[in-house]
């Protein structure tokens, strides 16, 4: 079970949703220093500590991320600050 786990509701197409997934994963990447690869419509990431998969759906993206022991006391601010992103993204508007 993720110890974060978001759905954002979106209306992109397909392409254009997995363009707004990989701008969250960029972004992550850049934060958290996270690598990340696809795998068909699942974007796997992963640092030490953290690990995860953004996966697309139609009209949804689900993001579960599992974090390590001393990573687990940020989670509120990592889905806030996550959850932020996804929702900017995927609204089409960034």
């Amino acid at each position: 079970m993720a110890d974060i786990s978001i759905t954002q509701a979106h209306k992109l197409p397909h392409k254009k949703a997995k363009a707004a997934a990989q701008k969250v994963a960029d972004q992550m990447a850049q934060e958290y220093d996270m690598t990340s690869e696809w795998d068909g419509d699942v974007l796997l990431f992963k640092r030490a500590g953290v690990s995860g998969t953004l996966a697309l759906h139609a009209n949804v993206a689900q993001l579960d991320i599992n974090l390590g022991f001393l990573m687990k006391a940020f989670a509120p601010t990592i889905e806030t600050r996550v959850a932020e992103k996804m929702k900017k993204v995927f609204s089409g508007k960034a």
